[in-house]
């Protein structure tokens, strides 16, 4: 068992439960986990999700009880970030400007919104979400009802605080400038369900058109689109997409490129300094490639296994992607790749317009992805398809009295 310093630049989900594991493992030395922020490390989803909805305590989302970090002697500095890295040195040197000598060294420091830089993104009332506090002040902003929210970008997270605006009672309008939603990461199959889903709830989609430019005097009255179209707006949501927050690992000379290049143990170019997260372009034995992971399953997982890798355990990370979303009275869970280009058609078992189905994305015959809506417990059948990369029948893959488990074996 390794001793010394591990150090764990981000108080993410993934660097938590990085520290977890570390100490379950029974690594006994020193653990030092920094984070940006003043609140101790939590889960994003309840961010867009039960949180925004006020239907979940602010707690629910953190990691640990406040008193875990102390009885597991892991020291959580918050609000204290690392500001370089020298790797040469093994040291890091802290953003007060504090040098400390590391053993090992992961990278979780996540990534930041996509800003929208047009005239008028300085305005009050743009809202973007990634924190805790980002969520706070955006329920504040929604839940009277009666205001006029302009979402923009109709991907995950515009969709879901686009349900969570209608159900407080605003007004919502969603441009996009995809021709329908989601189609970056699913394809326009499935974003057509989920635009007649939005429809149906009253919000204005407004697809094949971006965002050009915002209006007001001092706080945002109005969202400008690409067509030359004037939205009214009391509140506008963002949600493009992030960028990998590589600046510490880009300046310590590790390789860079959509995030920090790690190997499929999570190890970046440098032997004694691996990475986890959203911030993580790792390569993935099961896809045969590298995929940067932007969900909560990723952080939760591939924290622990960093860890593991950095105590010299045999890793190889090759969990199926996965993620879920909540809209309105939808639910599903996503495993898989489905990004267009990466299948040849899309099938369905079950009720599609009842939207209580199972969607397989399939490529040369083989499942490469499976979406279930409102159907539970089929996860595991869903990864063990993907994970088997046989091709199926079709016919029995749709045919709902079919058991999936019988498919992949």
């Amino acid at each position: 068992m390794p001793e010394g310093t591990f150090v764990i630049a981000g108080a993410s989900l993934a660097g938590a439960k990085a520290a977890e594991t570390l100490r379950e493992e029974g690594f006994a030395g020193r653990v030092l986990l920094l984070g940006e922020e003043i609140e101790r490390p939590y889960e994003r989803p309840p961010l867009s999700k039960g949180f925004l909805l006020d239907q979940e305590p602010r707690d629910k989302a953190h990691v640990h009880e406040a008193d875990w970090y102390d009885k597991h002697d892991v020291e959580l500095r918050l609000g204290v970030t690392v500001a370089s890295i020298d790797p040469a040195a093994h040291e890091v040197r802290l953003s007060t400007k504090e040098p400390v000598p590391y053993d090992k060294l992961l990278l979780a420091t996540g990534a930041t919104p996509r800003r929208l830089e047009v005239p008028g993104a300085r305005l009050q009332g743009i809202h973007y979400l990634r924190t805790m506090a980002d969520s706070a002040a955006l329920k504040q902003a929604l839940a009277h009802g009666g205001r006029r929210v302009v979402v923009a970008g109709a991907g995950w997270i515009g969709l879901e605080t686009a349900a969570a605006a209608r159900t407080y009672g605003n007004d919502v309008t969603v441009i996009e400038p995809e021709p329908a939603p989601l189609h970056a990461s699913v394809g326009p199959e499935i974003g057509g369900i989920f635009a007649a889903l939005h429809r149906e709830h009253g919000v204005d989609l407004r697809l094949d058109q971006g965002v050009a430019g915002f209006w007001g005097a001092g706080q945002v009255s109005a969202v400008v689109t690409s067509g030359g179209a004037e939205v009214p707006a009391d509140v506008v949501i963002v949600g493009i997409g992030v960028r990998p927050n590589t600046r510490l690992a880009e300046e310590a000379g590790l390789e860079v490129s959509d995030g920090v290049l790690v190997d499929a143990s999570l190890r970046t170019s440098d032997p004694d300094i691996y990475a986890a997260g959203d911030v993580a372009n790792a390569y993935n034995p099961l896809l045969g490639r590298r995929i940067r992971v932007e969900h909560w399953a990723n952080a939760l997982n591939g924290g622990a296994a960093a860890a593991r890798a950095m105590l010299g355990r045999d890793v190889s990370y090759d969990r199926v992607p996965y993620f879920f979303s909540d809209q309105y009275d939808l639910g599903m869970e996503m495993s898989g790749v489905a990004s267009p280009g990466e299948y040849d058609e899309i099938v369905y078992r079950g009720d599609v317009e009842g939207r209580e189905f199972i969607a397989f994305w399939l490529s040369g015959g083989r499942v490469v992805g499976g979406m279930n809506v409102n159907v539970w417990d089929v996860t595991g059948d869903i990864q063990d398809l993907i994970r088997s990369g046989q091709p199926v029948d079709k016919a029995r893959l749709i045919d709902p009295g079919t058991p999936l488990a019988d498919l992949a074996s």
